[in-house]
């Protein structure tokens, strides 16, 4: 009877533990989220189409070959009339033949076009991963934003489940009173009238909630998008300790849209040297292998020949010089100088823009951190006054509306530090972000 005792509590942990939730914390949503989103699947593919395109093959530096065979027949009546004024006819000629050949073709130089159609297609290769850099950062900024706003709507539905049992815990002293006579029904009503207000709002703060869990949940591309998220955090946490000239610096040097904006003026400057090619002179090789049968119709032709057989190889070299192109090489030329300018004010404008974005996010982090320690010497202040409001008015000493504007005050303090801390957490995520150090979060 021990033994089945024992054993069936067994059986009752294994289907609980079996039931457990899994529980998140931000590193495993963010890891999620980058192998199973489907945004950062399709960039990752993209980018391995680049790393397959940036070939020499691709680039014109390697010769083709090509193999061919062929089969050629004809059927034919023919008319001959001599000088002599004889005249032959033959009909019905059926002659027949067959060919294959490997062909060589190679252009060995052509102004180093291909040297630099090679150069640009690593360029675009490193685009490639500065793209994808910049796709997995913007999902590490969103997710992350998204996790602490859920822990936010998390709090903030602990703030309104502890308000709702301050109001009735209100609506109990109420009812003890009224029912002894001590309290008017004024009072009675008012008292339910708070306490369904402050239900509402937690009811409406349960599908606050849910909505941010199903967001979570498609961005980490989850199976259940409905199952709710269990989370390991119960505060939000902030960095005290970042250096305004630190994040400048790095901005300046990992942020990946001015990378990108780099990356666009290199190409711009290999346009220019692609038009410059046209001056130099072209060397192209040619080479094959080929052979040929041909049977003829000596029946019905009069031809001696019954079989003939060519093999053999050719080729060639072909040296060009473009003398006029019709100025087109010029005008490229002018264009691909004015894309380099243009490149280079796109640099710098996306520069001052990053500067500005840091400046602006930076006196936002400063000033949510001064909120953030105000509103925690709010939230003592409101609370203790709350303590020594409802100490009196279990002592009847104070009236309800006086309790309830005590018990709002607490409630406003609390949501003013939360948001605060989250203002301050989105803060901290956006620096991190525009100076390229976001990932420090997985």
């Amino acid at each position: 009877m021990k033994g089945f005792y024992i054993g069936f509590l067994f059986l009752v942990f294994l289907s609980h533990s079996g039931n457990a939730r899994e529980i998140y914390d931000l590193q495993r949503v963010l890891e999620t989220g980058l192998e199973n989103n489907y945004d950062i699947r399709i960039i990752r593919n993209e980018r391995t189409i680049t790393d397959n395109n940036a070939v020499p093959g691709n680039a014109g530096l390697l010769p083709s070959v090509d193999l061919n065979a062929g089969y050629n027949g004809s059927l034919m009546d023919t008319e001959q009339k001599m000088v002599d004024g004889e005249t032959n006819n033959r009909q019905n000629i059926f002659n027949q033949g067959a060919n294959i050949g490997i062909n060589l073709n190679w252009t060995i130089f052509d102004g180093f076009r291909m040297q630099v159609e090679y150069e640009r297609l690593k360029e675009f290769q490193k685009m490639g991963e500065i793209s994808t850099r910049l796709s997995l950062e913007d999902l590490i900024s969103t997710l992350s934003a998204e996790y602490y706003n859920y822990l936010c709507q998390n709090l903030r539905l602990k703030n309104l489940e502890y308000a709702v049992a301050l109001s009735k815990e209100r609506l109990r002293i109420v009812e003890e009173r009224y029912n002894i006579g001590s309290m008017s029904r004024l009072d009675l009503q008012q008292a339910r009238v708070d306490f369904n207000s402050d239900s509402s709002n937690l009811i409406k703060q349960h599908e606050i909630v849910n909505t941010s869990s199903i967001k979570l949940n498609q961005l980490m591309a989850s199976d259940n998008v409905y199952e709710r998220l269990v989370i390991s955090d119960t505060v939000i946490t902030t960095n005290f300790l970042m250096d305004k000239d630190v994040l400048l610096r790095k901005t300046l040097e990992t942020n990946n849209r001015l990378l990108l904006s780099a990356k666009n003026k290199r190409l711009s400057e290999l346009d220019l040297k692609t038009a410059r090619s046209v001056n130099y002179p072209y060397l192209r090789l040619n080479g094959g292998y080929g052979y040929t049968i041909n049977l003829y119709d000596t029946e019905n032709s009069g031809t001696t020949t019954e079989k003939q057989h060519n093999a053999g190889f050719n080729y060639g070299l072909t040296l060009g010089f473009s003398i006029f192109d019709g100025l087109n090489g010029k005008r490229e030329r002018k264009n691909a100088k004015i894309a380099i300018r243009n490149n280079e004010l796109e640099y710098e404008k996306i520069e001052l823009s990053l500067k500005a974005d840091l400046a602006n996010i930076w006196m936002a982090y400063q000033n949510n951190i001064k909120l953030l320690r105000l509103e925690k010497d709010n939230l003592e202040v409101a609370r203790q006054n709350y303590e020594i409001a409802m100490e009196r008015y279990r002592l009847g000493d104070l009236a309800g509306i006086e309790l309830r504007e005590a018990q709002n005050s607490l409630l406003e303090a609390e949501e003013r530090l939360l948001q605060a801390r989250y203002n301050t957490k989105l803060c901290e995520i956006s620096l991190l972000q525009i100076s390229g150090q976001i990932t420090s979060y997985l």
